[in-house]
This record gives structure tokens, sequence and C-alpha cells, in this order.
């Protein structure tokens, strides 16, 4: 059975996505750590959309994880036509005041366990010639952010990975697609520890222009649907982003710097 494959399925961006992919007809297998999040969304898409959707309870921070995902699609007999990288964390304030263990895991999550995954399933798409690995990338990937260093920096890597795969790939008409949201009104602050001055700080907190997490998924799909490779959703973030590329990197840095500072009065 062919399906499309969310991580981080549980809520915000990739509970959208399947929602949407759910009433286009997809059949679905979502991984997330949360077994009874996973379960009453699955129940839920089957019951409304008719489709089949599946789960796969899984910590992808953790080395390995992404090993027995992949060996459960194959002892499942599924074969994973659309795969998304979506799951992944943020952390934020003074990089030495934060616990060491909860970075590198982050890194695994955000970085490693994206790799492995997109490597895993690439091997059959290659051989069809069909599939799609679509991964998540953050408004956080364009310049270095101080209190934030970690975040930002594994989402440049998955900017570049993307970009430079999506190249690759063409040449067995496997598509690969980049994603790149901004802030959007999701679980994130919460996960990552952001609370309080780090948040204002870091200018994370939600206002009017937050994108939510279905609109993100829309921008998403329209852009599937017009065959493109890369995808900044938002208008502003748009703007934002090609303005990103006039500011050397370590002025923008400074600036960050100061801004945060400031903004916390210190």
């Amino acid at each position: 059975m062919k399906v499309v494959l969310i991580t981080g399925a549980s809520g915000g961006i990739g509970e959208a996505l399947a929602m949407k992919l759910a009433a286009r007809k997809h059949n679905l297998l979502l991984v997330a750590r949360n077994t009874n999040k996973l379960e009453t969304l699955c129940k839920e898409l089957t019951e409304k959309y008719r489709i089949h959707a599946g789960f796969i309870a899984a910590d992808l921070g953790k080395p390995g994880a992404a090993d027995q995902v992949y060996l459960e699609t194959l002892q499942r007999g599924l074969q994973v036509e659309m795969l998304i990288n979506n799951a992944g964390r943020g952390s934020g304030g003074e990089f030495a005041n934060l616990s060491l263990d909860s970075e590198l895991e982050m890194l695994q999550l955000n970085i490693s366990s994206l790799v492995a995954l997109s490597h895993l399933f690439l091997q059959g798409m290659k051989a069809r010639k069909s599939g799609t690995i679509i991964n998540v990338a953050s408004m956080a990937s364009f310049i270095p952010v101080p209190y934030m260093a970690t975040y930002a920096a594994s989402k440049v890597f998955v900017r570049h990975f993307t970009q430079a795969l999506t190249q690759e790939c063409k040449l067995y008409r496997v598509r690969v697609m980049l994603l790149t949201p901004g802030l959007t009104r999701t679980n994130f602050n919460e996960a990552a520890g952001i609370r309080n001055e780090i948040e204002k700080g870091l200018g994370t907190e939600y206002n009017g222009s937050t994108q939510t997490a279905d609109q993100v998924a829309d921008e998403l799909l329209k852009a599937f649907d017009r065959r493109k490779d890369y995808i900044v959703s938002g208008r502003m973030n748009r703007i934002a982003a090609g303005l990103s590329v006039l500011l050397p990197n370590a002025f923008a840095a400074r600036s960050f710097a100061g801004s945060y500072r400031k903004k916390i009065g210190n």
C-alpha cells in the first residue's frame, strides 16, 4: 500500500498536513512520540476521510529511531511515496547555560534523523523513479541567531542539504522540496522552553501576523501542486528572506544579539 509518511504528525504543521492530505485521499503513516494523540488522530482521519491512517510511535531524537521506522514500513508492506520530514524542535537562551544533552538530542532530531530517513526511503524512490521528499527548515536558517544558536544552525543544514538533494534527485525523477516557515502558532515555544524573557528577547511572541499551521500547510500544498522546489511561507517571511541575503552574517548576528539584550533589559 502506498502511503505518505509524516514525522512530527501529532500536532502543529504535521497534523495540519495530515488533515489536508487525508482530504486528498492519501493513505497516511504518522510518526511522533505521543501514542495517544497518534491513535486518536488516525481514528479521526480514517472515519472522516475513508482512508487508511496508521502510525508508529517513535522518538526521532534518539539514535536508531529512523532505522526502526524504516524497518517497520517494510514489515507492514508499505511503500512510502512521499516522505515529509517535519519533526523538529528548538531551544532558546544563552548556549552555555543550556543542557548539552538536550542540545545534542535536538541535533539528532533536526539533522541526523532527517538525513537517515531521507537516505533510507530515497533508495526505493530512486529505483522506482518516483517519489517525493519534503523537508522543513525555518526562517532561522537565513542568518546566525544568537540565543538560538544551535537550532538556527541545524536549520541551515536542513536548507542547504535539501536544496542540494533537489538537484541530485532530478536525474531520477524524485522530487525533493523545501518548506521554510516562519513563526507559526504551534507549541514550538513551549516545547523549546522559550518563555518569558527569552521569548521576548527572541521576538517569538505570537501576534496578529503569525501564521497558523493550517495556513503554512495550505501554502506548501499549493507550491507542491505548482511543482515548486522551494517555498517560504508567508508574504512577510518571503520579504525578510530576500532582504537577509543583503546583510553580512556578522552584522546580522551582532544586530540580533544587541536587540535581544535590549529587549530583556541586559
